[in-house]
């Protein structure tokens, strides 16, 4: 679809040595950088791909940001959830177009964000955070992103242990707390037999308490992994691993729920 840019969306910039630059569009707004400034002016009405250039030469092209974008520059209180870990949880935890999911650990949102995305219009996705200023800042970044807050999104703040009490039922439950295994009855309460339960956790001792707990508690199917991002230059010269990667940030552990009890 080739709709140009216009006022009050956001834009990706890209420099010539790959420096990313995200930037809200203004009628007379001008961005500054290391090579000068550029008016957004020179980017409105005009299409994805477009160069432009500063006073003293340094060029810009600008895209619309993918959601990956989107998750790296965002403002944060709390750290993200990576992108690469991110498309990992989608996958394992199976959220997809209907899905009803559970929350708890909003964070600044970016897990959120995806999830919702993820689930369509048609599901649902329920989220809790406990830390006030947490949920002030998820608001913001799920605002921004979507330009409002999604109908089938609800951002609550609170413990997500005392007040889901009465949340229903859920397909999948997504945790991002320093002591998942205390969601472990929340758990067994609103997911449907086959739901899964997947929790994101930075130590081995965590996952391994996380683990044995959710195998006492007859939860199936468990796997824990992480998963590591290395990017690799490519010239006509030369085709090599980059000198950085990113490597581990935390662990995924996905479980299923069993049959319920009559």
């Amino acid at each position: 679809m080739e709709t140009p840019f216009e006022p009050g969306e956001r834009v990706l910039l890209l420099d010539a040595k790959g420096r990313r630059y995200l930037v809200r569009l203004q009628e007379g707004g001008t961005f500054h950088f290391h090579g000068g400034a550029v008016r957004h002016d020179d980017l409105l009405g005009r299409q994805e791909g477009v160069v432009v250039s500063s006073a003293s030469g340094a060029s810009l092209a600008a895209y619309r940001p993918r959601l990956a974008d989107f998750i790296l520059k965002m403002p944060r209180g709390a750290q993200v959830v990576y992108p690469k870990d991110v498309g990992a949880i989608l996958i394992f935890a199976d959220v997809s177009p209907g899905a009803r999911v559970l929350e708890a650990g909003t964070g600044s949102g970016s897990l959120t964000i995806s999830l919702a995305r993820a689930v369509g219009e048609s599901g649902r996705v329920v989220s809790y955070e406990l830390r006030p200023d947490h949920h002030d800042q998820a608001v913001r970044n799920v605002e921004t992103y979507f330009g409002t807050i999604p109908a089938h999104v609800e951002l609550r703040e609170g413990d997500v242990v005392e007040a889901a009490a009465e949340a229903g039922r859920y397909s999948q439950i997504v945790l991002d707390l320093p002591q998942p295994w205390d969601c472990i009855d929340l758990a067994c309460r609103v997911l449907e037999p086959g739901g899964v339960f997947c929790a994101y956790l930075p130590t081995t001792v965590q996952v391994q308490q996380l683990g044995l707990a959710l195998e006492e508690a007859g939860f199936r199917d468990l796997e824990t992994f992480e998963t590591l991002m290395r990017t690799w230059h490519v010239a006509e010269r030369s085709v090599r691993p980059n000198h950085r990667m990113v490597a581990h940030t935390g662990f995924v552990t996905v479980g299923r729920r069993g049959p319920v009890s009559s």
